[in-house]
């Protein structure tokens, strides 16, 4: 009988130290560049953590910190989710400048579609490519922004001849490498900064996508937008919204499994598909400030891809030269886009 009891009293034990176990609850703090109101924090990240809370019964618990309000400038942010200060950011891999090669296929020339079609390629490609630039994290969505377009004062830039001597606002390295094919003069910044080199005069203007103009009001400090014809345009940005990879790994598999429900190409599509929803408020600003909005015609498009091949090469030389088969992941990068944005 004293064994019985004593084997009921350990049983009971373990019962209650098993417990606190499975009951685990954490809290995952999130960290971004741009305003709570802005498009991707209001209807991606907030709805995520949301959704997120919802699934885990409450035991994960998702505070979200817009506009670098946790400290740091918004080139840090990779580095914070590496090095656990938050456990989660929102950020461009191009904000450091060549730390990761192979995300730039996707910012090369003329390479985008829809960011949603685009979006779901870039997960793919980074399933192929990309697990050794993002190792130190655990990535849960890779997307980027729809094309990008030309938002610059005065009456803008009607042909490739307007872009000599402008001063551009540019996101990354490689949209960088374009605007200085194209004959204008990048000027690098994260875009939080955009809008005050726009009112003091710094940049003449900026390239961005239609989605950013919204929130950070482009349209009351330029007087033209200038947009290209065809199936793909100017240029894309990518963004990664990963977690620390320790606090992953620390998370009960249960919980695990609710960030890995909430992970991964779906993600991806999502937030693609909010960038691309996100530009049509931008579109009906620009139009009530009385802006030209311009679309250049094939034509001329062609010149600006003629101008723009030395800069596919010389990234392709220069990532080869690296250890990447840099030909091939352009390749592929164009075929992952089109068997999205073909589909729709």
């Amino acid at each position: 009988m004293n064994r019985l009891k004593s084997a009921a009293l350990a049983a009971v034990a373990l019962c209650v130290g098993i417990a606190p176990a499975l009951a685990q609850e954490v809290t995952l703090r999130v960290h971004h560049f741009l305003p709570a109101p802005a498009p991707v924090p209001k209807n991606f990240i907030t709805p995520w953590a949301e959704k997120v809370m919802k699934e885990s019964d409450g035991r994960i618990k998702v505070e979200v910190y817009p506009s670098m309000q946790l400290g740091g400038g918004p080139p840090a942010l990779f580095d914070q989710a590496r090095d656990g200060v938050v456990d989660i950011v929102w950020t461009l891999p191009g904000y450091t400048p060549g730390r990761f090669p192979g995300t730039e296929t996707f910012e090369l020339p003329f390479m985008p579609a829809k960011a949603e079609a685009t979006s779901q390629a870039f997960w793919d490609f980074y399933e192929k490519y990309l697990t050794e630039e993002f190792k130190d994290v655990h990535p849960i969505a890779l997307h980027v922004h729809g094309p990008g377009l030309l938002h610059v004062k005065g009456e803008g830039v009607s042909s490739l001849e307007d872009m000599k001597g402008l001063k551009l606002r540019g996101p990354t390295r490689q949209t960088n490498a374009l605007l200085s094919a194209l004959g204008a003069t990048p000027v690098g910044m994260p875009v939080p900064a955009m809008p005050e080199a726009l009112s003091k005069g710094v940049i003449d203007g900026t390239v961005v996508p239609w989605e950013v103009t919204t929130p950070l009001k482009v349209a009351e400090l330029v007087g033209s937008h200038t947009d290209f014809e065809g199936p793909r345009g100017l240029y894309t940005a990518t963004f990664v919204f990963a977690m620390n990879k320790a606090k992953y790994d620390s998370l009960p598999a249960d919980l695990k499994a609710v960030i890995d429900a909430n992970s991964g190409r779906e993600m991806s599509k999502w937030v693609g598909r909010v960038m691309d929803e996100g530009d049509a408020p931008g579109i009906v600003a620009a139009e009530k400030a009385g802006n030209v909005i311009r679309k250049l015609p094939e034509d001329e498009v062609a010149r600006w891809k003629a101008a723009a091949e030395p800069v596919v090469e010389a990234w392709v030389a220069e990532v080869t030269g690296k250890g990447y088969d840099g030909a091939a992941m352009v390749e592929d990068a164009k075929s992952m886009i089109s068997k999205y944005a073909d589909a729709n």
